[in-house]
């Protein structure tokens, strides 16, 4: 029996406003429990909420990015349910008329394109957080996150296996970031995943009973949890036993999901009207405004980076998965007139020191002016490759000029043609036997003579020039 796997996303993100949705309480990461709260946030009687403009275009520009419907008329509900974390009683949210509409996103797994529709995009506010005490058996409820406002991205269920469940996941993350809507930290909640998961025969039309995974804040976990629940779901249909529609977790330390709660559908949140909030009403103007400030986006400068300097799409793909380092890639390139060389630089040197020392590349120690001066010595024959990854490593460390690190550690190329000839003489001196097998035929040999230039100049010299001079003097020698 043949099962197909159905996959729906719903990835909420945190958008990087300065105050929160409602109120102007700030958003920035705090330590101590209920330091940024409003009595907005805390739901106080007799106070109004007033939406964060910010957040409006933040929700605009990333729907123009996903080739989205913008509603220009879209409103706010109330989604009724009781927790601690939520002192209102609801959370303020979008139901049928959300701001964004009818979008897609390209995902690429395996060299093959594949395009995923996303429903809707619809603004609502964060809830709070509890806190487990373990030693004292407590719980706490901190209330900074709640007001933070949020984007909740919907798909359709178009995916079909864990693997593209991530690929999209991975392009979305990179999509909000790129267009600085959202930090991202996944770790810090400001990007979450449910999954959808259900299962049905090859032959069925219609779709399985749906189990969703929720809280998901790692692209490994997420594919863990959606290939064990898969599996799960194929091994109670195969003895007889129904899927109920549910809400699991996931337990990273077993690798499993377990039932939560039964799932709410929509009925059961009795949404309504929120009525301290008026509908929204956005003008042409104000769409066209934001479509102007919009950056070029990552696949298109990936096939400018591809046309312009002629990288690879390996190389292109890895520079533009990040806006910052597409844009440190560009200065690098430009600085140096080496748009090749600057990405094999930054794709092999750079980003392996900065993964080693877990930075970001905004955290180089290394600038890209500081980078492209470097380049520009290697493309001008003055330094080999050997010794510009010595005069990398003294930047990253001491973080002098490139020129300066050069004086004073003495590693400028030996470009004289005297001084190399006098050498490859010597060397042919003291090597008479090679020089015999070379002369008989032994090519191979020819490298060990060229090595040997190389060690006497302590890899100085350029390789080129050693291997054109030694040519000619074996050449002569033969005549």
């Amino acid at each position: 029996m043949h099962w197909e796997t159905v996959i729906g996303l719903e990835v909420h993100v945190q958008l990087n406003t300065q105050s929160k949705f409602f109120s102007c309480a700030p958003t920035k990461p705090c330590k101590i429990p209920n330091a940024q709260v409003s009595i907005i946030d805390l739901a106080m009687p007799g106070v109004l909420p007033v939406v964060n403009q910010v957040a409006i275009e933040k929700a605009i520009l990333l729907g123009l990015a996903l080739k989205a419907t913008i509603n220009k008329k879209n409103c706010f509900a109330r989604k009724n349910y009781f927790y601690p974390d939520l002192p209102k009683g609801y959370q303020i949210s979008q139901m049928d008329h959300p701001i964004v509409q009818c979008g897609q996103l390209v995902i690429m797994l395996d060299n093959v394109e594949k395009i995923i529709r996303i429903t809707r995009a619809h603004l609502e506010e964060d809830a709070g957080k509890l806190t487990h005490d373990h030693t004292t058996q407590l719980t706490g409820v901190d209330l900074n996150r709640a007001g933070i406002p949020l984007i909740e991205i919907v798909s359709e269920p178009d995916m079909c296996s864990a693997q593209e469940a991530v690929a999209y996941a991975r392009r979305l993350h990179q999509l909000v970031t790129w267009l600085d809507i959202s930090v991202g930290d996944m770790e810090a909640g400001n990007f979450r995943m449910d999954a959808n998961v259900s299962i049905r025969q090859a032959t069925d039309t219609a779709l399985g009973t749906r189990r969703e995974i929720k809280n998901l804040n790692s692209f490994r976990f997420l594919e863990q949890a959606i290939e064990y629940e898969v599996s799960w779901q194929i091994e109670q249909r195969m003895q007889g036993y129904p899927i109920q529609q549910a809400t699991v977790l996931f337990d990273a330390d077993t690798g499993q999901t377990r039932s939560m709660r039964s799932k709410e559908n929509a009925h059961d949140y009795r949404y309504f009207p929120d009525p301290d909030l008026p509908p929204m009403q956005l003008e042409t103007a104000q769409i066209e405004t934001i479509r102007s400030t919009m950056p070029e986006l990552p696949d298109m400068m990936k096939q400018r980076f591809m046309a312009v300097y002629q990288l690879s799409d390996y190389d292109a793909s890895l520079l533009t998965a990040q806006r910052s380092v597409a844009q440190y890639f560009e200065l690098v390139a430009k600085q140096s007139g080496q748009g090749k060389l600057a990405a094999n630089w930054i794709n092999g040197e750079l980003l392996a020191y900065l993964n080693k020392e877990a930075l970001s590349i905004s955290q180089s120690p290394v600038s890209a002016q500081a980078l492209a001066t470097l380049i520009k010595k290697i493309a001008q024959g003055k330094l080999s490759h050997k010794l510009a990854k010595q005069v990398f490593e003294k930047m990253w460390v001491i973080r002098l000029p490139v020129d300066d690190i050069i004086r004073n550690e003495g590693l400028e190329n030996i470009t004289d043609a005297d001084a190399i000839s006098q050498i490859t003489e010597a060397v042919i001196a003291d090597n008479a036997h090679l020089v015999v097998q070379f002369l008989a035929g032994k090519e191979k040999v020819f490298n060990a003579l060229v090595g040997q230039v190389m060690k006497h100049t302590q890899g100085k010299a350029d390789p080129e020039q050693v291997q054109h001079t030694l040519r000619i003097k074996l050449a002569h020698i033969s005549s």
